[in-house]
This record gives C-alpha cells, structure tokens and sequence, in this order.
C-alpha cells in the first residue's frame, strides 16, 4: 500500500511541474479536475509539494478551495474509516 501511495504521490508532484511547464510556455494545460483528482486518489501531498516547489497554483483561490476541499474529503473518510474500525477489516 504506502508504495502505491509513493508512485502516486510521485506521479501527481510530476504533473504538477509538467503543467507549470506547459503554462510557461503558453500551451495547452492539463486540467484543474484531472490535478485534483490525482491529489484526491492519494497525490495529496505530491501536489502540496508540486504546488510549493514549483509555484504553482498557489495563487489561485478557486484552485486552493478546491484543494482544501479535497483534503478535507480525505481526512473525513479517514476519520470515518478508523473510528468505525474498517480500517482493520482492511490492513488486518
């Protein structure tokens, strides 16, 4: 699990830096839904590194929003999935 974790995280750090790229260069740039899908599937901190070292979108506040919204989605299912013990149902 935490190296599918890793490879996502690596991966969604990648597009973040590829889409600054392309935005510099005035090319057509890869989708706010498809960014914030890959943090949401578990990039979450691939594009808060993305997002710092690149500087990228961090100006954005309909973006940043969104981003929180997805982070706040995940910590909810977190909480969710700990505290009624489906947690152990899945890592044993």
């Amino acid at each position: 699990m935490i190296y599918i974790l890793l490879i996502i995280n690596l991966f969604t750090f990648l597009i973040f830096g590829w889409d600054k790229r392309l935005s510099i260069k005035h090319k057509r740039r890869i989708s706010e839904s498809t960014l914030l899908g890959f943090a949401f599937i578990g990039g979450t901190l691939g594009a808060i590194l993305g997002m710092l070292i690149f500087r990228h979108k961090v100006s954005k506040k309909s973006f940043l929003l969104k981003f929180v919204g997805v982070v706040l989605l995940q910590v909810l299912f977190i909480y969710i999935v700990w505290t009624t013990g489906l947690c152990h149902k899945f890592f044993g």
